[in-house]
């Protein structure tokens, strides 16, 4: 009888693994997965000492905050969110056990039907880089690393076309920018670790990029001159979808953009162009969707998140 086995990202070599994920561009994804690697090389020993430093130093409590520990375990189960998703979008099956180290916790995923070569490089890049951020983090944790907690992917529904993808990419990819930049005070105590943490935040931010960009020349290949009938809803009052400017609203050329309508740039203010930064709290209530007051489970996270930090506790 044949075999109904698929491999698992990870679980490959890397040739068979670029052939699976849509033989992405050798160049390109040679230079994505080594920038990570040099990453991990160069920064695990360093992340773990100190983590090891912040949870012995009388400067970190948890009366006065969560312990870096405590943070990275929390980033942790935000990776195993978007690693999970990202494999099954682009193979059709689980992160591998050699990279969480035990079986995958993820249920209901979907595999995509891509269209559009380009997209569909995208995504196996993005799914490499989530696969090396889960075995960064969880190298530099050791024996402290969090596992898998169960995750839903259907929370929002299947995501089988380009589309439905981009849109819970893009919901995922902001929310982990906006992650890793409310950890940064957290961490000032540890200059490496929190250097080591601003690496991972820039390649989330590079995705978080490509993916807006991608989702916006989608609106208007799909319902051009009505875009904005195309623009998903916002995962909370600090979300800003990206939408292109419809004609003849737009600014002429060379002149400041319409505040009114937004590009691919998330921000804070008209004036400041900044990130939008979200504490612990606000992450949890996009994740379980429920944004009340002790809630500890939900969304994607049926059972909740695994860690310290798993509460909603402020609105």
């Amino acid at each position: 009888m044949k075999s109904s086995y698929r491999p698992q990202l990870g679980e490959m070599d890397p040739a068979k693994a670029l052939e699976t994920l849509n033989e992405i561009r050798t160049k390109r994804s040679l230079a994505r997965r080594n920038f990570i690697k040099n990453v991990g090389l160069a920064g695990v020993g360093m992340a773990a000492g100190a983590i090891i430093d912040g949870c012995s130093s009388s400067s970190v409590s948890h009366a006065q905050g969560p312990s870096p520990t405590d943070i990275l375990n929390f980033a942790l189960n935000l990776e195993y969110l978007e690693g999970e998703f990202y494999s099954w979008a682009t193979t059709g099956a689980p992160l591998s056990s050699t990279v969480l180290g035990a079986n995958s916790m993820a249920e209901n995923g979907s595999q995509v039907s891509f269209v559009t070569p380009e997209i569909q490089d995208v995504a196996g890049e993005i799914a490499l880089d989530e696969l090396l951020h889960i075995e960064f983090l969880r190298a530099a944790l050791g024996s402290a690393a969090v596992a898998e907690p169960v995750i839903d992917l259907s929370a929002l529904g299947a995501y089988t076309n380009e589309y439905t993808f981009l849109t819970l990419a893009r919901a995922f990819e902001d929310v982990g920018v906006s992650a890793y930049a409310g950890a940064a005070p957290g961490l000032v105590s540890n200059p490496t670790y929190l250097g080591a943490a601003a690496q991972i935040l820039a390649v989330e931010a590079y995705h978080a990029g490509n993916i807006r960009l991608n989702m916006i020349l989608k609106e208007n290949q799909l319902l051009a001159p009505n875009y904005a009938a195309a623009i998903p809803g916002a995962v909370d009052s600090m979300d800003i979808p990206p939408q292109d400017t419809p004609y003849p609203n737009a600014a002429p050329f060379g002149q400041p953009p319409n505040m009114a309508h937004y590009f691919t740039t998330i921000q804070s203010g008209a004036s400041q162009g900044l990130a939008v930064i979200r504490n612990t709290s606000e992450v949890l209530a996009i994740v379980y969707g429920n944004a009340a007051i002790g809630t500890s489970s939900g969304g994607f996270f049926p059972n909740g998140v695994n860690g310290n930090i798993n509460t909603v506790t402020t609105t």
